[in-house]
């Protein structure tokens, strides 16, 4: 499956990307000549069992990681070879993250929190941009929350906070790494709602790692991954038919 180097509509993209961890002697191959792009607007739902390199694509993918062979894009921007600070750079103004743990500042409160990417970038929003966030606590349901430290709020209030984050910026691509993870079937389904809602109704290009058939069945397209390779991608598919196949990946295995 690889990419012709001018495909438009792509968010982000790897081109024959290899991972190798341990010794020459000893390798271990967390991904194995992977070339896939991720689609500008679409939710993208990256799935495979534990060590299956699904996390080590996404990190690569977001510049967190380095590919120890092979390419990767964000937008037109070649990033394997970008220097730490231009990549700390491109990630602060051009990638947001929403994490299983939520990651958020203890000593912040929430608007602090939402706005702590343009604090980092030592700036404040801008008009247009402050419009976007408001609109933003308005529709996650956190605005009588302002002013709570995230101890103060409920493990699915916090993960609204760090979705509220990430899209503050409008990036280019958000990146969830398993964001349902540590909350209750019901909350990670709220969660999984307004992701998809972030997709459908504001155009956003999000990346989601996940192990959970329920989780992926909320995304537009799902990459499988395998033993460091991409071995199906397919459109929106239900949790029933996305635990068959994963059943049958396992039992391959």
């Amino acid at each position: 499956m690889s990419l012709d180097h001018s495909e438009a509509g792509l968010v982000a993209r790897v081109s024959h990307l290899t991972k190798s961890y341990g010794s020459a002697a000893n390798p271990v191959t967390a991904l194995d000549d992977v070339s896939i792009g991720i689609r500008s607007g679409e939710f993208t739902a990256i799935m495979g069992p534990s060590g299956s390199g699904k996390s080590t694509l996404m990190h690569i993918m977001a510049g967190l990681d380095t590919a120890t062979t092979g390419q990767a894009w964000l937008g037109d921007t070649e990033i394997t070879g970008l220097p730490d600070s231009d990549l700390t750079i491109l990630r602060r103004r051009r990638v947001g993250f929403v994490f299983q743990a939520f990651n958020l500042v203890p000593t912040l409160d929430v608007r602090g929190n939402i706005l702590l990417p343009f604090e980092l970038d030592g700036r404040r929003p801008a008009r247009e941009e402050s419009a976007w966030i408001e609109r933003l606590i308005d529709s996650l349901g956190l605005g009588d929350r302002l002013k709570h430290r995230p101890h103060e709020l409920s493990g699915g209030q916090q993960q609204r906070v760090a979705i509220a984050r990430a899209l503050g910026t409008r990036p280019d691509l958000v990146f969830a790494d398993e964001p349902t993870g540590n909350l209750d079937s019901r909350t990670g389904r709220e969660v999984l709602s307004l992701l998809a809602a972030a997709s459908a109704e504001y155009g956003q290009s999000i990346a989601m790692v996940t192990h959970d058939p329920i989780a992926a069945s909320f995304a537009d397209r799902i990459l499988f991954l395998a033993d460091g390779r991409v071995v199906d991608d397919r459109p929106r598919s239900s949790a029933e038919e996305i635990s068959r196949l994963m059943l049958t990946m396992e039992k391959a295995a």
